[in-house]
C-alpha cells in the first residue's frame, strides 16, 4: 500500500491517466461484446427488413387486385335476374332479336379498370348451366363468348358453380375466387347472390399479364421501397421477379452474382410468381461486420470529444428539431393542400379535354368544380401571401367605409357551390343587425370570414349545418360562425390562433391544414381594433365570433393605409 501511494505522490499524471484509462478499457470491453451483439441482431434485422419489404410488395398487388374486383365484380342480383331484349344489328346487317344486360353494361361501363382484360358474367338465372356474356367495350354491350382459349378457361373456372347448380346447392361462397389453372388466363370471380344467398350468376374478370408485370409490379416495387428501405440507395438492392416457370422476368437494381436472401410468393392472383432480394454489394452479415469496425474506431475518437460538445449538441438538436418539425409540419401540410384543389381541377380539365362531357349539363358541372377547386386554391395561396407580408411587415389594410352585412353575403356566395356540393345547409341570421357603415377593409374582413368558414366546413364531422349570425351590441359589430362538428379542447383553445398551430389530438389533428388561416384572422381583427374569440366544446361544435368596432372608434380615417409591423402578432 505504501509504494502504491507513493506512486501516485510522485507520478500523479501517470496514475491520472491509469485511472482515467481502466474504466476507458472496461467501457470498451464491454462495447466489443454489445457491437458483438449487434452484429448478430443487425443481420437479422435486416433480413427481416427485406422481408418485410418484399410481403409489402405482395400487400400492394393484392389491395390492387382485391380492390379492382370488389369495385367492378359487385354486381346486383337485380341486374342479372332483370335482363332485357332488344333488337339490334346483326352481323349482316339486318336487325334481330338479341338478349342483352343493359344494367350490367351501365354498371361495368362506369367501373372499368386496368388490368383487366376481360369482364364477363355468367347467368344461372334463365339458363340453369350458365349463360355466358362478355362485355363490349367498343358496343357497351354484353354479348356471346367467341370460342377461344379464353372462353374455354372462363368455363373451367365456373365448373364448381355448374356443379352446385346441378346439386341445387345453397352453400355458395361469397368472397372473391381466383382460379390460375390457365397462367394465360387468370381469372378472379365473384358469386351474384339474390336476398335468399341464391346463386344468380357469376361476374368474373380476366386479368392482363402484361399490366401486371410492365406497370403494376414495379409500381408496387418503387413505392414500396421509400417505406421500408428509406436510407437504401436503389442501386444496392436486386430484385427480380420469376414467373411459374422459374424465368426471371424482371430485375431492378444492379445485376449481381449470388442466390436472393429473400424469396416469397405473390398472394391471391400470380400466386406461382415469387419476388426474390438479395444486396447487390454487402451481404446482411457483412455489412454488420463492417458496422462493427466501424463503431469501434468511432468509439475510440468520440469517446475523447463526447464529454465536451454533448452539452452543446443537445442544445442545438433540440432547437433544429423544433425548426425542422415547423418547417416539415407547414410544407407537409401546405402541399397537402395545394395538391387536392389541383388534382381536381386536372381531373376534371382532362376529361373536358377528352370529351367526357357529353352534355351541357356535365359541362356545367365540370367547370362548376373547376371553378371551386381553384376558389379553394386561390384563397389558401392568399392566405400564404398575407402570412408572408404579415411576417415581413409588409401587410397594409385599406379602410373604407363598407356594409359588413353585404362583405359577409358575398363570402356566402363565393361558398355556394362548395356548399352546395357538400351537402352543406348555412343559415344566414340578421334578426339582431343594424344596418350601417363600419370603417374597414373589406377584402381582409372577407378572407377572415372565409377562413372562418372554411374551418367550419372542415371540422362538421357528420354535421352538416352552419351557423353565420351578425348582430350589434352598442357600439360594436358581431359576426359569428356556428358549426356542430367535433368542436376543440379547452386546453387547446388559447393556441389556435397561434401560427402554426395544430390541435395534437382528437378528430381536429386528422383534418389537413396549413396552420395559418386562424393566426391570420386574429392578424386581421387586431388591424381594425377589434377582437376574436372561439367558444367551444368536444363533440359539440365551435362558435367563432369577431367584434370590430363601428365608425365612431374606427383604427384610422377613410382611405388610411394601415402597415401592421412584423413580428409576433399572437
Amino acid at each position: 500500500m505504501r509504494r502504491f501511494l507513493r506512486f501516485i505522490r510522485h507520478h500523479p499524471l501517470s496514475a491520472a491517466f491509469a485511472a482515467a484509462l481502466v474504466p476507458l478499457i472496461l467501457l470498451l470491453w464491454l462495447q466489443v461484446r454489445w457491437l458483438a451483439r449487434l452484429e448478430r441482431a443487425s443481420a437479422i434485422a435486416q433480413e427481416t427488413v427485406l422481408r418485410n419489404y418484399v410481403e409489402a410488395v405482395g400487400t400492394k398487388v393484392r389491395y390492387h387486385y382485391e380492390s379492382a374486383a370488389e369495385r367492378v365484380l359487385n354486381v346486383p342480383a337485380a341486374y342479372v335476374i332483370n335482363r332485357a331484349t332488344a333488337m339490334h344489328d346483326g352481323p349482316d346487317g339486318r336487325p334481330e332479336r338479341v338478349t342483352d344486360y343493359p344494367d350490367v353494361a351501365l354498371y361495368w361501363q362506369k367501373r372499368l379498370v386496368r388490368g383487366a382484360r376481360r369482364l364477363f358474367l355468367v347467368d344461372y338465372v334463365h339458363e340453369q348451366f350458365g349463360h355466358f356474356v362478355a362485355y363490349d367495350p367498343g358496343t357497351r354491350r354484353l354479348v356471346q363468348l367467341p370460342a377461344s382459349p379464353e372462353a374455354m378457361a372462363i368455363i373451367l373456372a365456373c365448373t364448381p358453380f355448374h356443379i352446385q347448380q346441378y346439386r341445387a346447392s345453397n352453400t355458395v361462397p361469397s368472397e372473391l375466387l381466383v382460379d390460375e389453372r390457365d397462367p394465360e388466363n387468370r381469372i378472379v370471380l365473384k358469386p351474384i347472390l339474390d336476398d335468399d344467398s341464391r346463386l344468380v350468376g357469376v361476374a368474373g374478370m380476366v386479368l392482363e399479364g402484361a399490366y401486371f408485370e410492365r406497370e403494376l409490379l414495379p409500381g408496387a416495387i418503387a413505392k414500396a421501397l421509400p417505406e421500408f428501405l428509406p436510407d437504401v440507395p436503389r442501386d444496392e438492392l436486386v430484385m427480380t421477379v420469376r414467373d411459374g416457370t422459374g424465368r426471371q422476368v424482371l430485375t431492378v437494381g444492379r445485376s449481381s452474382a449470388g442466390g436472393d436472401l429473400v424469396v416469397q410468393r405473390f398472394p391471391f392472383v400470380f400466386s406461382d410468381w415469387s419476388l426474390g432480394i438479395r444486396s447487390g454489394g454487402a451481404t446482411p452479415a457483412q455489412w454488420a461486420r463492417r458496422n462493427r469496425a466501424y463503431n469501434m474506431a468511432l468509439t475510440a475518437a468520440l469517446s475523447v470529444m463526447l464529454l465536451g460538445s454533448i452539452a452543446i449538441a443537445l442544445r442545438a438538436a433540440g432547437r433544429a428539431m423544433r425548426l425542422s418539425e415547423m418547417k416539415t409540419d407547414f410544407v407537409s401540410n401546405v402541399s397537402h393542400e395545394l395538391r387536392t384543389p389541383l388534382a381536381s381541377i386536372r381531373v376534371f380539365a382532362e376529361f373536358l379535354k377528352l370529351g367526357r362531357a357529353g352534355t351541357p349539363e356535365k359541362v356545367q358541372e365540370y367547370g362548376e368544380r373547376i371553378d371551386l377547386e381553384s376558389r379553394r386554391l386561390a384563397r389558401l395561396i392568399d392566405n400564404i401571401l398575407d402570412f408572408s407580408r404579415i411576417e415581413s411587415g409588409r401587410k397594409t389594410y385599406q379602410f373604407v367605409p363598407a356594409d359588413l352585412r353585404d362583405i359577409v353575403e358575398t363570402v356566402l356566395r363565393t361558398f355556394a357551390t362548395r356548399l352546395e356540393q357538400t351537402g352543406f345547409k348555412v343559415n344566414l341570421d340578421t334578426q339582431a343587425w343594424k344596418s350601417g357603415s363600419l370603417l374597414l377593409d373589406p377584402e381582409a374582413i372577407a378572407q377572415a370570414v372565409g377562413n372562418l368558414l372554411d374551418n367550419a366546413i372542415k371540422y362538421s364531422g357528420d354535421a352538416r349545418e352552419i351557423t353565420v349570425r351578425l348582430a350589434r351590441e352598442d357600439a360594436v359589430a358581431v359576426v359569428q360562425v356556428l358549426d356542430r362538428g367535433v368542436g376543440i379542447p379547452q386546453a387547446e383553445q388559447r393556441k389556435i390562433f397561434e401560427r402554426f398551430h395544430r390541435v395534437g389530438t382528437g378528430l381536429v389533428h386528422d383534418v389537413k391544414g396549413a396552420g395559418l388561416g386562424l393566426s391570420i384572422v386574429h392578424h386581421v381583427v387586431q388591424a381594425h381594433h377589434g377582437h376574436v374569440s372561439v367558444d367551444s366544446e368536444p363533440g359539440r361544435g365551435s362558435n367563432f365570433a369577431i367584434r370590430l368596432p363601428v365608425l365612431p372608434s374606427a383604427p384610422a380615417s377613410a382611405g388610411a393605409v394601415v402597415t401592421e409591423p412584423a413580428g409576433d402578432h399572437v
